[in-house]
């Protein structure tokens, strides 16, 4: 889609497009709903990210595992360096996992902020990102970046993405964000969209990209932690396996305890580009089924409903 067709309001009004702040304040940028100035950050990193061939990209849908998965990928690759039992020093103690994994698009890059901040860091670089595969910059998928992509039940993802809105909009009620979720209306979506793109891509692209989901991670955390290390080529040995090695960084990782450390539970940082929040922001449940405390019955099947339609075919479920 072009961009002069890509960019406008959900309701087709505004001489720039803007969503009014209560719904959300996004536009349509190339199929994708952003932040007008989130728009002008995925254009600069779009036009002047330059990917590496030994890249990682953690990527996911907002509220989706983002914090999680930052603080496993980042355990599991640095472990030699830094034991995830027994050292006092681990940066996961003194630092928010949001912070050891620099997104591609945030803090906003015209913010001071420069994407080239991206170019210091040492390779093998682990990277993130919530942008849908259709907006990546292209020399990702040109050099064959390893991405690992990790999903959520959608209405999990409605209940903790309401969640996190009306901390710094509380007239953002359950209602409101159920109506314009349905409608696929939600900072980087249609959620169905993002999924469907990097859900083909890995099964088209098995060896670059990984999918994964939070609720099967949750359940069986040890065996999908082996299967995240052997995709980022740093296997675990049989001597690190019987050690409990696996085990010590799902229990440093695990929600209870990242959320416990002072580093995550007190203070505010701006992440995002002139939105500063609590950092204890990031871990609020973490819980699987949690939308059944929030939706309707009616609610729930509704978006099941949308949702089955809108992945049929693709064999991707929830």
């Amino acid at each position: 889609m072009a961009e002069a067709q890509g960019e406008s309001s959900h309701n087709g009004v505004g001489d720039k497009g803007f969503v009014s702040k209560k719904e959300g304040f996004w536009v349509l940028y190339q199929g994708c709903w952003l932040r007008p100035v989130a728009v002008e950050s995925v254009k600069l990193v779009q036009e002047q990210f330059q990917a590496r061939p030994d890249d990682v990209l953690l990527v996911t849908y907002p509220k989706c595992g983002t914090t999680w998965l930052k603080a496993l990928a980042f355990t599991v690759t640095n472990r030699l360096l830094h034991p995830a039992a027994g050292d006092d020093d681990h940066p996961l103690l003194t630092s928010h996992p949001q912070d050891l994994v620099p997104f591609l698009e945030m803090p906003y890059r015209q913010l001071q902020h420069p994407v080239a901040e991206l170019e210091e860091l040492a390779s093998p670089r682990l990277l993130s990102t919530h942008l849908p595969v259709t907006l990546l910059p292209p020399s990702v998928s040109g050099l064959g970046c390893r991405v690992v992509y990790l999903c959520r039940n959608p209405k999990d993802v409605l209940v903790s993405l309401w969640h996190f809105i009306k901390k710094v909009n509380e007239n953002y009620t359950i209602d409101k964000a159920f109506e314009l979720f349905s409608k696929g209306e939600s900072p980087y979506g249609p959620i169905w969209e993002h999924n469907l793109g990097f859900w083909k891509k890995s099964e088209s692209e098995s060896d670059r990209v990984l999918f994964l989901k939070y609720d099967e991670m949750m359940a069986q955390p040890v065996e999908h932690v082996k299967m995240l290390a052997e995709f980022l080529h740093v296997p675990f040995t049989e001597e690190e396996v019987s050690r409990g090695v696996v085990e010590d960084v799902v229990h440093l990782c695990s929600f209870d305890k990242l959320k416990s450390m002072p580093v995550n539970s007190s203070g505010v940082s701006d992440r995002i580009g002139g939105v500063p929040m609590e950092n204890s922001s990031f871990f609020r449940a973490g819980k699987v089924g949690d939308w059944t405390n929030h939706l309707t019955q009616e609610m729930a099947k509704k978006l099941d409903d949308i949702v089955e339609e809108k992945l049929r075919g693709s064999g991707l479920t929830f």
